[in-house]
């Protein structure tokens, strides 16, 4: 206890601009934690200090939060810990392969659940296409977006967040990390959430880029893009659990424009490539969530790009809810590319009212490169779909509850179908951000989760 309190005494005098007491006890509750709340000055946090986030904590306009590489921080379950990064405010979280930055639930090793605190939510000064927009589930509300779309938020790279993401009330929701107004001057690279209350990641606006992201057995959404988000994003992985899923209806990516159909000053143009979303389905015979329901679903004027993608095991695959999104992709303002997806049962659907048919839908598609692959016995890991294109997932299912236990997934692809048929031709994927890659999907001969992603969460001992 000596060499511990020493510690701790050590560390806040190096961070004196915590204005916290430190309290002490056992793991599990609000106890021996360095405790953040309020606003917070510009600081460092360091590895080695157990930090508990404690309501909503803000780093405003002109603070930046440094984390050490190796830190984890906790977020408390009592008062729904959130930390925000408001617009001109900066997180500097920069981990390493070895060393990531954890962010997660401050309950016990088998007691953390989805939900148990609310995220991480990075706010910024870069265009949104709605008027003065607030984010939801922070009070006061923050405004967020502007006109500077290399606005610089920080660093985020080889971080974890895990068991985050609350409904506070129905539709009003923070994610595990939730990106607003974002601009490109900000890194975002290999950050992974895990068993989220709500959305992995949620887009709104903005032009910041990610590269080598995961989520892993969220509730809702793993992918959500909205307000006119015009950044770029590759190397992406989804991974579901069967029975977790949100009474919205939860899809591997949902993009919308905006809240309604309106003309808007400009559109939901970002681009995706090499995204593998793996559905909640492995087998034919097993039974998952009734509210599970796209890969792919496409709202109220969109024109994301998405290409050299897979989707497998979602029940449904692509729905155009209304005629303004199937416009767009008919005309080229937005693109679905090269990309691989097998559904059982209603590959394309569209919204009511629409004069272009699932049909229609199915038409384009086809067209564009891609490849629909019959879903009768897609879904056996060993001899059907799975296998044929490349994967190679060592996964079960722990007793059917909260836990999904990959172990050792390997998710590298040397062989079968994704090997090859991407395409980088389009205009829309010539920027030198993109790696321009044979294979289609997350993974090539590499498996760039190996080393700092955790699929286990639930049975870590921070």
């Amino acid at each position: 206890m000596k060499k511990l309190f020493l510690l701790l005494l050590i560390a806040s005098l190096f961070t004196s601009c915590l204005k916290d007491d430190l309290t002490f006890g056992t793991d599990g509750d609000t106890t021996n934690f360095v405790v953040l709340s309020g606003d917070l000055n510009t600081q460092t946090l360091l590895k080695g200090v157990r930090y508990l986030i404690k309501g909503q904590v803000f780093v405003k306009d002109g603070k930046t939060l440094t984390i050490e590489a190796g830190s984890v921080i906790f977020g408390d379950k009592a008062t729904k810990g959130t930390l925000i990064i408001a617009p001109g405010g900066k997180i500097i979280a920069e981990g390493t392969p070895t060393q990531p930055i954890v962010f997660t639930s401050s309950q016990t090793v088998e007691s953390r659940d989805r939900g148990d605190w609310g995220g991480l939510v990075i706010l910024g000064k870069a265009q949104v296409n709605q008027t003065n927009p607030a984010i939801e589930g922070i009070n006061p509300p923050v405004i967020y977006g502007g006109s500077d779309d290399a606005d610089n938020s920080g660093i985020l790279k080889y971080v974890r967040v895990e068991y985050a993401g609350i409904e506070l009330t129905p539709n009003n929701e923070t994610n595990s990390i939730t990106i607003g107004g974002v601009g490109s001057g900000t890194v975002m690279e290999y950050c992974q959430v895990s068993y989220g209350g709500d959305d992995g990641f949620e887009w709104f606006g903005g032009t910041v880029n990610g590269k080598y992201l995961i989520s892993f057995g969220t509730w809702d959404d793993d992918f959500d893009i909205d307000f006119g988000y015009r950044g770029k994003v590759q190397f992406a992985l989804a991974v579901r659990y069967p029975t977790f899923a949100d009474q919205s209806g939860s899809n591997i990516i949902e993009t919308d424009n905006g809240p309604n159909d309106n003309v808007t000053s400009f559109l939901t143009e970002g681009v995706i490539s090499n995204l593998t979303g793996v559905g909640p389905r492995l087998t034919n015979t097993q039974g998952i969530n009734a509210n599970y329901q796209h890969s792919i679903d496409m709202r109220r004027r969109t024109a994301l790009t998405i290409a050299n993608s897979v989707f497998v095991g979602m029940p449904r695959g692509i729905r155009m809810n209304q005629q303004s999104v199937f416009d767009n992709y008919n005309t080229g303002t937005g693109n679905l590319l090269n990309n691989i997806m097998s559904a059982p049962a209603s590959t394309f659907t569209v919204g009511t009212g629409m004069t272009a048919n699932a049909a229609a839908v199915d038409t384009y598609w086809n067209a564009n490169g891609n490849v629909t692959v019959a879903g009768t016995a897609f879904e056996t890991p060993t001899t059907g779909i799975y296998n044929t294109l490349g994967f190679n997932l060592n996964i079960f299912y722990g007793n059917n509850t909260q836990n999904f236990y990959p172990f050792n997934p390997a998710f590298e692809v040397t062989s079968g179908t994704l090997t090859a048929g991407a395409s980088f031709t389009n205009p829309k994927l010539s920027n030198p951000f993109f790696t321009a890659t044979a294979y289609r999907g997350a993974f090539g001969a590499t498996d760039w989760t190996a080393t700092w992603a955790e699929f286990v969460p639930n049975l870590k001992a921070y």
